[in-house]
């Protein structure tokens, strides 16, 4: 039986042509349960409003937010649970690389018990060798770094029951890194398998400079090694500086009159100490920035319009 509400939150950005095509596939899956339809625009300058009030002026449960400006896909997501009525919820981007036909089989492992389901990524050839690669080291890295294990392979695109979408309304942090979130809770997790699809029409809005500020965002959320690590260089290149004075010391015994500093080793030496310092300083800086943003307790976005609510 299929007494219960399902929530979809679709964050979208200059999506226009996705919409309906999107819609054709989603709607005949959703049909089989009480449903409701969340689009979150994050501040689209084209017609993706448009496009989602002309399918919500036909279907009451399609829902649509409208950000002022762009706040960033993690803030449209963020909107979205709190807004989202569901016993059970999943987010999933309007490209449709992510196939909706996998819903089923997220309900249905949810219905057994699990309160996470993450939609894994079984192949992902449509993607080029750099964002693999890209990919791969991310998770790798955020892993070394984290507290938290974070599963590879997964992005947004996945199932939480009302419970855990509940826990993230309540968290009080500004900067929000969904995917270490849900993963922090330590709830019972299923696994879904897809083959990632080619987008549908438009290009990706994940430029290299975004993906690398959300590597960013996911690591200084996660862990405080950055901050360990910057100790140890500072110990290292202190140890380095003491050792270059012994040599110094030494020499200028041994060879009284002959013995020459070279600019060579001066020269690397200011450039190694810079370089640590300046690292440290920029380690730190991101964590202060965190602190920052905490601090201000601005809104995390700001709704022009809503449609259905």
């Amino acid at each position: 039986m299929n007494n219960f509400l399902l929530s979809v939150i679709i964050p979208v950005f200059n999506e226009e042509k996705n919409i309906t095509p999107l819609l054709d596939r989603l709607l005949p899956i959703l049909k089989d349960y009480q449903y409701e339809v969340l689009f979150v625009s994050d501040g689209s300058t084209d017609n993706t409003a448009h496009e989602v009030k002309k399918h919500a002026e036909k279907n009451t449960q399609i829902k649509f937010l409208n950000f002022y400006r762009n706040f960033g896909h993690q803030m449209a997501l963020t909107c979205g649970y709190r807004f989202a009525k569901g016993d059970c919820v999943i987010t999933i981007d309007a490209d449709l690389q992510d196939p909706p036909e996998v819903i089923h089989e997220m309900v249905n492992k949810w219905k057994t018990g699990a309160k996470v389901v993450y939609a894994k990524r079984k192949t992902r050839d449509v993607d080029s060798f750099f964002k693999k690669q890209t990919a791969a080291y991310f998770y790798r890295l955020i892993n070394f770094l984290s507290e938290t294990p974070i599963p590879d392979e997964v992005g947004d695109f996945r199932l939480l029951d009302k419970e855990i979408v509940a826990f993230l309304n309540n968290l009080p942090e500004q900067s929000r890194f969904l995917r270490g979130l849900v993963a922090w809770g330590g709830y019972p997790a299923e696994y879904v398998y897809f083959k990632r699809e080619k987008r549908h029409t438009g290009e990706t809005h994940y430029t290299f400079s975004r993906m690398l500020n959300f590597a960013m965002d996911g690591i200084i959320s996660f862990s405080t090694k950055p901050l360990r690590l910057a100790s140890y260089m500072g110990f290292f290149s202190a140890a380095v500086g003491f050792l270059g004075i012994i040599y110094a010391i030494i020499g200028k015994i041994v060879h009284p009159v002959g013995w020459v500093t070279g600019w060579t080793a001066l020269f690397v030496g200011i450039m190694f100490v810079g370089g640590v310092q300046l690292l440290t300083i920029g380690i730190i800086g991101e964590y202060i920035s965190r602190i920052y943003i905490e601090v201000q307790k601005r809104p995390q976005y700001l709704i022009k319009e809503m449609t259905n609510l």
